[in-house]
């Protein structure tokens, strides 16, 4: 049974072939999506090691107060104490925070947060071990700056260069005193990294004599849990943590893992997909093999193999298939991984330096998947042939499916696509109903999947006027349509999954777009929208210096603290009060924007209905300083994505900040938005390529750019799903070609030429296509809207958008994947010989 199982899958290449594309592409996206999430897993957690690999013990300010008190800063004299204690040889103290640094041609190097700043902590001989010169010497005084090689290198700056960087917005010029080298993962990502001295680094970023960590490194002979014991003896009773050096690294990398499932579990999500529609090309391709071979395994019947032998034979051919798909697969998704992360590398994201991991659980994975699936696909094909009576299959009388099991079958879809539905509905109207919807989506999918071969002919039906133009190739085409209703669902199911997913993602990503957008348009009467690239905090001189300007007519700098009322932390928004009305436009269910000022608040509708204040309600407010105030409610208004949470006049809420600083900054000018005002305001700010100056037209359109960028990533991995479709349309034609040989022949002896069978095949491929296109189509659009009520939830402009452009495209490709798919089997039909086709049994 093993040799005739090998032989089998040596006489039929091309068939299988298709089945190893099928199931090595699930593979290698697979093992791809592996290789991928664990090369940039140990690229971060080596990059934590390193960036731990001097420290013993590090003190931070206490993660876990969350209240309006400010977390204080470390300061000077806890930095003291920690090098003071038994068992510490040093300690240093580092800050951070974000700085842009611009190019020669102004324009910024890195991108948002990958762009840092620090400090050059020397030690005792003069220098910092963390940051060792290559070139110049460490920054010394407040116009003076030091730059990592590859960001120096990159821009071509040289030793006593000028060097325009920028922190919270103003523009400033600094002279570069030295070039440094660093294992920093951020940096050998492709980010920057500025270093100032001390001083000026706790001036921008901290504040005088305070620091973001400090790290202590332990003697020799000291342990680090030691030292750690130690240090807690002298930390503040509130404020500050500590933890060893290996901890923290330890936390980062269990951090990295956390991040890089959610990746990796999406990325798996869609080769499953592709797995998934590849199963039904499994399926017909060994139910192919099987038909033609229907009298051999009679035969074999015969002569004394039993039903589980004929099964396992089938099996055999499925495990060796499985096999070489697998480690074909592997292969490529080891190619795969490499790509996504040169990829990722090349859109600006953090990807340190480091091998490709390729590890034994994702070479196991990769066989087990790719035999796995192979092996379940062929099961079912090959306990039908073991079903066949010997005397029945030598006669070519093969097992038809029954009126009984057919019944059942629409039946179990019936109910399945009907509880689906019901249970897809009752999702919309509930408030969170992810779960239910998701439950039902599945099932209806099922449902309609196990309803295909009944839906299959009054749908393909429809297409009788149309193929009756193309006379009898047409009349015959769509005949065979529907003559093995079952196989003719699994070949359009594999298009269906794939066009339902598509379609759906796209009707939600245009109604999302529309939405935001009409957000965007219908809740500011701001001209421009001035912030920080990263959306890092922004000075407030650049609302003092634009507010200065003749062509501004008003300006607001929106601001955020924390702070306690009723016990429980919340948000307080600043923002200036007598303009901003003339900027946003926020509808109001009582009370008004006006008067919002002094010990006055309005609050979101949201908030109002969960805490129950309405206007005249007082709010007993513990700032952030811990400083406590009244206030009292003056308009209670509806929230939206973009304006939400308690308003509270800047004037209120400046007093009580220790660091104060703002989000962005709304802006309104004469004559409304022209690139003339646009260019003065860039020019106030010093053409600061750290500084985003967007317009209503430039919002709506960062937002049409990351919601494209997002469905076309989407896009692309489900075009997988639809290359094995693809392959699956082609199988199903030539399982139809080869059980249709002597019609073939009779058709072509009675005077159907060879252009005329080609139009026969091709059409029928067409007709499977548009069928399956139809179904996901129509799902895709059903699922979206669905999708879309739950969303308009939290999204009260959300507007349901049906993309009729793209669906028609969409519809398009059906035809052009049934087109392309009909190339080879209809070439195999005309080539037949009408005589040998004939005599064929």
């Amino acid at each position: 049974m093993f040799r005739t199982a090998s032989r089998n899958v040596l006489a039929h290449k091309s068939r299988l072939l298709m089945t190893v594309l099928a199931v090595m592409l699930g593979v290698a996206f697979v093992s791809g999506t592996l290789v991928f999430t664990s090369t940039i897993s140990e690229a971060l957690r080596d990059s934590a090691l390193k960036g731990y690999a001097g420290v013993d013990v590090a003190i931070q300010p206490d993660s876990s107060r969350t209240g309006p008190e400010a977390r204080p800063s470390l300061d000077r004299k806890l930095l003291d104490k920690a090098a003071q204690v038994p068992g510490a040889e040093s300690a240093s103290g580092t800050v951070t925070g974000f700085t842009a640094i611009a190019d020669k041609n102004g324009k910024l190097i890195g991108h948002g947060f990958s762009t840092r700043g620090g400090n050059y902590y020397p030690g005792a001989d003069g220098k910092d071990p963390r940051y060792p010169m290559r070139d110049g010497s460490a920054p010394h005084g407040t116009g003076q700056i030091a730059l990592d090689s590859r960001t120096a290198d990159k821009a071509g700056y040289k030793v006593g260069d000028t060097v325009r960087v920028s922190v919270d917005g103003p523009v400033r010029k600094t002279t570069l005193t030295g070039i440094f080298t660093t294992d920093d993962g951020a940096v050998t990502a492709g980010g920057s990294l500025a270093l100032f001295d001390d001083a000026t680094a706790q001036r921008l970023f901290t504040g005088p004599g305070r620091y973001s960590e400090i790290h202590v490194k332990a003697a020799p002979g000291t342990s680090q849990a030691a030292l750690l014991s130690e240090i807690e003896r002298v930390l503040p009773a509130k404020g500050a943590d500590a933890a060893t050096g290996k901890k923290l690294a330890e936390d980062d990398a269990e951090q990295t893992e956390k991040s890089m499932d959610s990746v990796k579990t999406g990325l798996l999500g869609f080769a499953g997909i592709a797995l998934f529609v590849g199963v039904f090309l499994i399926a017909n391709t060994f139910t192919m093999l099987v038909a033609q071979r229907t009298k051999e395994l009679a035969l074999m019947r015969a002569v004394g193999a039993s039903r589980r032998q004929v099964t396992r034979s089938v099996l055999i051919e499925a495990v060796v298939v499985g096999a070489v798909a697998a480690v074909t697969g592997l292969a490529i998704g080891v190619g795969i991984g490499a790509g996504m992360r040169a990829l990722m590398s090349s859109t600006g994201a953090i990807v340190p330096d480091g091998p490709l991991v390729v590890s034994v659980s994702t070479v196991l994975t990769a066989l087990l998947v790719g035999v796995g699936v192979t092996v379940l696909a062929a099961w079912l094909p090959g306990r039908r042939a073991a079903k066949v009576p010997p005397v029945a299959a030598m006669n070519s009388v093969h097992a038809t499916a029954t009126t009984e099991s057919l019944v059942v079958r629409n039946t179990v879809g019936a109910l399945l696509a009907g509880v689906g539905v019901a249970a897809v509905l009752v999702a919309t109207g509930m408030k969170d109903g992810k779960a239910v919807m998701g439950l039902g989506a599945a099932l209806l999918l099922i449902g309609v999947f196990v309803l295909t071969p009944l839906l299959s002919r009054p749908l393909i039906a429809l297409a009788g006027p149309a193929l009756r133009a193309f006379g009898v190739a047409g009349a015959i085409a769509r005949r065979n349509a529907v003559r093995n209703p079952r196989r003719t669902a699994a070949t359009a199911s594999a298009l269906m999954v794939g066009l339902t997913l598509i379609t759906g993602l796209t009707v939600i990503g245009n109604s999302v777009q529309k939405g935001v957008d009409k957000m965007a348009r219908d809740s500011l009467k701001a001209d421009y929208v001035v912030s920080m690239v990263g959306m890092t905090p922004l000075s407030p001189e650049v609302e003092k210096k634009l507010s200065s300007l003749d062509e501004v007519t008003s300006s607001s700098a929106l601001r955020s603290s924390a702070a306690r009322i009723g016990g429980q932390t919340t948000s307080l928004t600043g923002v200036n009060g007598v303009a901003f009305g003339e900027l946003t436009r926020l509808d109001f269910s009582s009370g008004s924007l006006e008067g919002l000022a002094g010990g006055k608040a309005v609050i979101d509708d949201g908030t109002a209905e969960e805490k129950g204040w309405k206007v005249g309600s007082r709010l007993l407010v513990t700032f952030e300083d811990g400083e406590k105030e009244t206030l009292t409610v003056s308009g209670v208004y509806e929230g939206n994505e973009m304006i939400r949470q308690i308003l509270v006049d800047n004037s209120v809420l400046g007093t009580h900040q220790k660091h104060v600083s703002d989000l962005q900054v709304m802006v309104r000018t004469k004559g409304g938005a022209t690139e003339a005002a646009k260019e003065k305001l860039i020019d106030a700010l010093g053409k600061n390529p750290a500084i985003s100056v967007q317009d209503r037209d430039d919002v709506s359109e960062g937002i049409s750019q990351s919601v494209n960028l997002l469905l076309n990533m989407l896009y692309a991995l489900l075009a997988m799903a639809v290359i094995v479709a693809v392959l699956g349309v082609v199988n199903t034609l030539a399982m139809s070609v080869f059980e249709r040989s002597q019609e073939i022949g009779m058709l072509r002896a009675i005077g159907l030429d060879r252009s005329g069978v080609k139009r026969m095949v091709r059409l029928e491929s067409l007709v499977i296509s548009l069928f399956g296109g139809v179904l996901g189509i129509g799902l895709g659009v059903f699922f979206g809207w669905a999708a879309g009520e739950l969303i308009s939830a939290s999204l009260t402009t959300y507007e349901l958008v049906v993309p009729w452009g793209r669906m028609g495209i969409f519809f398009a490709l059906a035809a052009v994947v049934g087109t392309l798919a009909a190339v080879w089997p209809a070439r195999r039909a005309a080539q037949l010989n009408m005589l040998a086709a004939i005599k064929a049994e």
